[in-house]
């Protein structure tokens, strides 16, 4: 629009459009019907704008719907462009990609022997999604390798969005493997349950969003306020009026004020950008890991007629303090990289103190404490022995405790 008045239509161009239209038509080796061409200019005419915005068709649109209410069938990867590939943002957890070992940052080069490079990513979706029970093999290239084939069968996809476990007393882990519509209300009723487990008030939480694509944006919005009584949780802003949000949080405080680090990677993307970023800025938990994915862009669906919709970037969103994460992500408060735990015997063999026959008694009337050869762990293997980013959070937590004389 210039002063005031709406922009003339570009007649040159719809001129060329009709043009082409009508050449392809007459021309192309086999025929095509209008509404074949005329679909396929509204995907190239959104498919070019950013990497998320998209025409959905029925079954698009629908697998969209199944999506954030939790359950749709496929592989269970949420997959983005690198270069004309279709790239890995993170698999999701307990699904037939994640158990075959697929990884953040893999990129897949090959589904079912065709090659995905200059595919559109809904077309390459729409290749790994099928009937539950087919086989599908896709070639990854990781890290620079070489390609090698992974074998899948395709499944119904049933995400529980938000799984809690005690690591050990007073220590709590809460994992969110996407934000689906009732992902907010899941959190609170996790927390509840964590201190109902613990028989008490925890010392400490670990937030788990590695490997979280997002998902809905209200739920991001809940699950932060789950921990934050007060102040700006994300704003966004775009040209449209309705795209220019803002959340705050209530005073209700469902975690009680418990020490919080956050676990992110390469893997955290959006929602789970905008959870990160709130309680970063609002210094309510130390964010732990590597630099989160970088997506800060909003999309809004709009539906059309015939079942179909628009997927459109609208607007962009900011952090409490007005920092925007578009292609540059969340930063950690401590960088920890991923890196595999291994447990080594102990070389000490010799004695203790409380070993040797005649030793005086402890001065305070302590019990002694005498060697004690091949003690089995008293407890039974946790998420922590394995996952040194985890251990590294648990490990700050008990620091905390500590300094802040906890009980």
């Amino acid at each position: 629009m210039a002063n005031g008045k709406e922009a003339p239509l570009p007649l040159d161009e719809l001129r060329t459009f009709a043009e082409v239209l009508d050449r392809v038509k007459a021309a192309y080796v086999e025929p095509v019907d209008d509404k074949t061409l005329l679909e396929n200019a509204i995907k190239g005419m959104l498919s070019n704008l950013d990497p998320h915005s998209a025409y959905l068709g029925p079954e698009e649109f629908a697998e969209l719907q199944e999506s954030t209410s939790g359950e749709f069938g496929g592989l269970g990867i949420e997959v983005g462009t690198e270069e004309g590939f279709i790239k890995v943002v993170s698999p999701i957890d307990d699904t037939p990609a994640a158990n075959a070992g697929i990884q953040p940052g893999d990129l897949i080069v090959q589904i079912d022997g065709k090659p995905t490079k200059g595919q559109s990513m809904n077309a390459a979706v729409d290749s790994m999604r099928g009937k539950p029970g087919s086989p599908i093999t896709l070639t990854i290239v990781r890290g620079g390798g070489k390609p090698f084939d992974v074998h899948l069968k395709r499944a119904i996809i049933k995400v529980k969005s938000v799984k809690s476990q005690l690591l050990e007393s007073g220590y709590g882990y809460l994992r969110i493997t996407q934000f689906q519509v009732n992902s907010g209300e899941e959190v609170v009723k996790a927390l509840a349950q964590l201190k109902k487990d613990n028989k008490g008030r925890l010392k400490g939480l670990v937030l788990d969003l590695r490997n979280n694509p997002g998902g809905v944006l209200q739920s991001a919005v809940e699950v932060a306020d789950a921990f934050l009584t007060k102040g700006l949780i994300v704003y966004t802003k775009g040209r449209i009026p309705n795209s220019e949000l803002r959340f705050s949080a209530d005073p209700a405080d469902p975690s009680e004020g418990v020490p919080v680090v956050v676990l992110i990677n390469g893997g955290t993307a959006s929602a789970a950008e905008i959870v990160s970023g709130a309680l970063q800025d609002h210094k309510r938990a130390i964010i732990m890991g590597t630099d989160s994915f970088g997506k800060g862009s909003v999309q809004t669906v709009l539906p059309l007629n015939n079942d179909r919709a628009l997927k459109l970037t609208t607007a962009l969103y900011y952090t409490p303090n007005g920092r925007s994460i578009q292609a540059q992500g969340i930063v950690p408060d401590i960088v920890v990289e991923r890196a595999k735990v291994t447990r080594e015997q102990s070389d000490f063999e010799g004695f203790k103190e409380a070993d040797l026959q005649g030793h005086l008694a402890n001065g305070n009337g302590g019990k002694d404490r005498p060697t004690v050869p091949g003690k089995a762990p008293e407890n039974q293997a946790q998420p922590q022995d394995s996952d040194f980013q985890l251990s590294q959070a648990l490990s700050l937590l008990k620091g905390l405790s500590v300094s802040r004389g906890s009980n």
